[in-house]
């Protein structure tokens, strides 16, 4: 089962045979021999991967089931729900888990011996019970109502530039003055097209020209501080910059609603010491950065 999950986690045979640190031949083995034992076709092989047939769909779901119910006998019988101990597994985006994340989890080890922390940063979505996560760290409305949340603050989608570009072009003061400024777009925050202000009913979309379009925020912050134009992003992502005077901010009066940040975390029956001991530690401390 946990050899099936892992390669299809991994998309392959030979990436989950490099996961697992097992030869190709013997996973490739293990699943046909498990195929086998079922008398059913689980996994449809092909030259770009691995795709779970419908019975292979449902008896993954039920096998990962059993390996979190396995996961979890252990760690009751490993004392790991009697002391804070074992490898906690967070994930957080990019910019915020380097900012406010990581200097809190490199705190809560000194203070925590016997727990480990593995800390993925990644803008895309993550989805904790079947990447095996512990806990998330989330910017923005909760979509998930199945997940256990915990509010640590709000943070604000703001509009910056350069010192510079706003003396050399102007300060816009009206959304609608962006039609005449040169934009800056991150794609994982807005369209490279239109950018949305006002809250509620009186939200509008106003068209704006992007001359530069990238993938990271720190891209766009680097691009807008060298003076090419206007740049949209997270209020968190600009903090060092606002304060030390590279970029200001412009239209604070027509911003959107700001987002919440949470901790998010599967309902469990109990709450292993090591997440517990570490919601306690961090959220207090990620909760006075942001001004709650």
């Amino acid at each position: 089962m946990s050899i099936l999950s892992a390669v299809v986690d991994a998309g392959s045979l030979s990436a989950g045979a490099r996961a697992l640190r097992m030869p190709l031949a013997t996973v490739s083995r293990r699943v046909s021999d498990l195929e086998a034992e079922l008398g059913a076709e689980l996994v449809l092989r092909s030259a770009r991967g691995l795709t779970l047939t419908d019975t292979g769909t449902v008896y993954l779901e039920a096998a990962r089931r059993i390996l979190e119910d396995v996961a979890e006998a252990e760690r009751i019988a490993s004392g790991e729900f009697s002391a804070p101990r074992g490898t906690l597994t967070i994930t957080a985006p990019i910019v915020f888990g380097r900012l406010h994340v990581l200097p809190v989890v490199i705190d809560f080890l000194k203070a925590y011996p016997d727990v480990d922390v593995r800390l993925e940063q990644t803008d895309r979505p993550v989805h904790l019970h079947e990447e095996h996560f512990d806990l998330a760290v989330r910017i923005g409305a909760l979509s998930d109502s199945s997940l256990i949340a915990r509010r640590l603050g709000s943070v604000r989608q703001v509009v910056c530039a350069s010192p510079g570009y706003l003396a050399e072009n102007g300060v816009p003061t009206g959304p609608e003055d962006l039609a005449n400024h040169t934009c800056i777009t991150f794609g994982n925050l807005m369209s490279p097209k239109s950018w949305r202000f006002g809250k509620g009913r009186a939200e509008i979309d106003v068209p704006i020209r992007s001359r530069l379009a990238v993938n990271t925020a720190e891209a766009a912050v680097a691009a807008a501080e060298a003076g090419l134009g206007i740049t949209r992003v997270i209020s968190y992502q600009i903090a060092a910059a606002i304060n030390d005077g590279r970029l200001v901010t412009v239209l604070p009066s027509f911003e959107p609603e700001p987002w919440p940040v949470s901790f998010i975390y599967p309902p469990r029956g109990q709450l292993p010491q090591k997440l517990r001991s570490f919601l306690d530690f961090a959220a207090p401390r990620i909760s006075s950065v942001l001004g709650r």
